[in-house]
């Protein structure tokens, strides 16, 4: 519904452009044409990739996963269920908070979170927009930070305690 209503709002905006600077308003339609245009395989892409992910990836099933690994096996776990989740953040902190009451590290817990900067289904975006390089390197070096603000914390953690 917020989206309608931000269309409705933008399409009144045209309209209003229209009335008082016609020029400058068909100019801004046609940008915004031959961008929709541009865009447009991406985005088909995108929400191609997000409903697949929705589909095959349940965050219950990711966080018990989560949950039961120990060692290596739980940072690979931990990044790769921080990539693969998608939707908003708070929406996993009940399941991170149940995990963590469960013995979950906060080590894995802040890996898990960091990697989430990784957008699988916006990859196409940022490639058409920054070039496949570009998104490479800096998905790269999110998924580095992420697994260096995990060992950060686990120092941390064994410092505290």
């Amino acid at each position: 519904m917020k989206g309608s209503k931000f269309l409705f709002i933008i399409i009144g905006l045209y309209a209003i452009l229209l009335i008082f600077f016609p020029f400058k308003a068909e100019m801004a339609l046609k940008e915004t044409g031959v961008m929709l245009l541009k865009i447009s395989p991406i985005l088909i892409l995108v929400i191609f990739i997000s409903a697949i992910i929705s589909r095959f990836i349940d965050p219950k099933k990711l966080s018990k996963h989560l949950s039961k690994e120990s060692g290596l096996k739980a940072w690979i776990v931990a990044l790769s269920a921080g990539i693969l989740s998608h939707g908003p953040m708070y929406a996993w902190y009940p399941l991170i908070e149940e995990l963590k009451k469960k013995g979950l590290r906060d080590s894995l817990i802040g890996m898990f979170f960091y990697a989430r900067a990784v957008k699988i289904p916006l990859l196409p975006i940022m490639i058409g927009y920054f070039g496949l390089k570009y998104t490479i390197i800096l998905n790269l070096y999110i998924i580095l930070g992420s697994i260096l603000q995990g060992l950060i914390i686990d120092k941390v953690e064994k410092i505290r305690l």
